[in-house]
């Protein structure tokens, strides 16, 4: 049980958390758009998504630059999982916004940030390619997004309730 009480850093714990309101956020925006007839929503989920993928940039750079909490002890597969699982999370939170942006701009709009500024159009309109970031953004990066989030609750539950090694309270 020992390192059970060595925290992760203030910064990379309020990144974390950000990381996941932005990420809730951005999918209710979608939610409310896909079941509510107002277009106020798609350019929300827009905002939030880009909110998200500079957010995650920082987040990278913190991580970069701020030293881990001893690992916990765990069998060497499980860490090595952790690292990958954690990996591919940032990779995916990264992804999903670029891609959406990607999508945006080929489809020949800009980007609306909450009426502050506009990422205008980058690229030459080309619909196949904004058919192909669609569907990247939606079919593939989303499902991962969902599957590496599970994998990720499911593994501190674990810990928290099975282990009983206080995992969480590290991240809080």
């Amino acid at each position: 049980m020992s390192n059970t009480n060595s925290k992760w850093s203030v910064s990379s714990r309020i990144f974390h958390w950000i990381s996941a309101v932005l990420l809730l956020i951005t999918w209710i925006m979608m939610l409310l758009n896909n079941n509510l007839d107002s277009n106020i929503y798609i350019g929300l989920h827009k905002a939030f998504g880009v909110s998200l993928l500079f957010w995650m940039i920082a987040r990278v750079i913190n991580r970069v630059f701020t030293k881990a909490p001893p690992p916990i002890s765990m069998p060497k597969w499980q860490l090595l999982l952790s690292h990958l699982s954690h990996f591919g999370l940032y990779a995916l939170l990264i992804a999903m916004p670029t891609v959406g942006l990607l999508m945006t701009v080929y489809g020949g709009r800009p980007v609306d940030i909450f009426g502050l500024f506009q990422i205008p159009v980058f690229v030459t309109p080309d619909r196949t390619l904004a058919r192909f970031y669609n569907n990247l953004h939606t079919d593939i990066i989303w499902q991962a997004i969902i599957a590496f989030t599970a994998v990720h609750i499911s593994a501190a539950l674990y810990h928290q309730f099975v282990k009983k090694d206080n995992l969480i309270a590290r991240m809080k």
